[in-house]
């Protein structure tokens, strides 16, 4: 499959509103990625990351040991500047949002390939200190960190179902219970709610746990609440590294695989190992995001919603069920290409699983990440 030429603005739903959010860091994250390629001499592989627990076990993976030889992460601030420099082959592998990496593949004809999951949970809405119910969302704004993400399409599902609609490139109006939705960089969230520009944003943490810590901002829903264990962001290569260099995929999943069961086991070390060296927010933010209570007040405290867990599979009802949704979510952009996708079928097209089974086995098995031996689920989705 051949990469399309790419625009600026036709990269990410041809919205200039995404394209705003990477502008002048992006290029210089660009710069720094390109120049640590050329340092390594096109042997490393390059990783990409925004600064968020999901990444995690990209992070940590022990890139001493594996044979793929992986370059030190390089920071982006924006998911439109890491898409970018995906698309254009500045990086190799990426922590990369479900939708986006859809959207990627059959929007934009983009070689990606998911090769296993991050995370699940781990995001939340978060609200001004003021508001405790969601009907006083009406008349504002709410952020969301890209069109194509699982907070888009889970924020739109929960605030039609208490009778609010989310409107894009439009003021909110109270009366009509209409809420508008703009796409931010998730940096400049935990500011723009303690300034009052928006009311809400809802993204991946540590930004919840840190609005909370400073006194700006209120975790209403964990979003792992709305949809049990649901994925977010799920690591991205491209096919010619699957083609042409197995073993290197195979020695990544292996990494990121034994990274995840190493968080599992100690959470607040995994915290202090992220702080500084990757993760530009304070510790007690990242140590909060690992470690919430299970005693806060949640819809379904058997789901565990406020728990962002480290399982690799990415289960194909997932997918299917994603999808689905996909062709429900208001976006700023083209949805064209969602017309041709059978929820059943994408997921053979974007997934392959072959390497990430290998390495759950060569950890223990299934039973080492809480996951069934069959490694199969229904989805379970409440956005009420």
């Amino acid at each position: 499959m051949r990469t399309p030429a790419i625009s600026r603005r036709g990269l990410l739903c041809g919205c200039a509103g995404l394209v705003a959010t990477s502008g002048v860091a992006g290029l210089a994250d660009l710069g720094r990625a390109a120049a640590q390629r050329r340092g390594g001499g096109g042997e490393r592989l390059r990783i990409g990351y925004l600064p968020i627990t999901d990444a995690a076990p990209l992070l940590i993976a022990d890139r001493g040991a594996a044979a793929a030889d992986l370059a030190e992460p390089v920071l982006f601030r924006s998911w439109a500047a890491l898409a970018e420099a995906f698309l254009t082959r500045q990086v190799d592998i990426v922590h990369l949002l479900m939708p986006l990496a859809v959207q990627l593949r059959f929007g934009l004809g983009a070689p990606a390939r998911i090769l296993g999951w991050n995370h699940t949970n781990g995001s939340a809405l978060t609200v001004a200190p003021g508001i405790t119910e969601l009907g006083q969302l009406a008349g504002t704004q709410v952020a969301i960190p890209f069109w194509w993400s699982i907070h888009n399409i889970l924020i739109q599902q929960l605030l039609r179902a208490h009778g609010l609609r989310p409107v894009i490139r439009g003021s909110a109006s109270r009366s009509a219970g209409t809420v508008e939705l703009v796409v931010m960089s998730p940096s400049d969230m935990v500011p723009a709610l303690a300034n009052g520009s928006i009311s809400a944003f809802t993204v991946a943490d540590p930004f919840n746990a840190a609005a909370e810590l400073r006194g700006v901002g209120r975790i209403h829903r964990f979003l792992g609440d709305l949809w049990r264990d649901h994925a977010c962001c799920a690591l991205v290569v491209h096919q010619q590294l699957l083609d042409r260099r197995p073993d290197a995929a195979t020695a990544v999943m292996d990494a990121v695989v034994r990274a995840q069961l190493r968080i599992g086991g100690d959470r607040p070390a995994a915290a202090k190992q992220l702080a500084g060296a990757y993760l530009p927010q304070p510790l007690p933010a990242i140590t909060k995001a690992l470690t919430y209570s299970d005693q806060l007040p949640v819809r379904h405290p058997e789901w565990r919603p406020q728990r962002i867990g480290f399982q690799p599979f990415p289960f194909p009802s997932f997918t299917g069920a994603l999808v689905a949704a996909m062709h429900d979510t208001v976006v700023d952009g083209d949805i064209g290409f969602l017309s041709g996708l059978d929820p059943d079928r994408v997921h053979g097209a974007l997934v392959d699983d072959r390497f990430v089974r290998a390495a759950i086995d060569n950890a223990g098995g299934p039973a080492a990440f809480g996951l069934p031996d069959r490694l199969t689920r229904i989805e379970e989705i409440d956005p009420s």
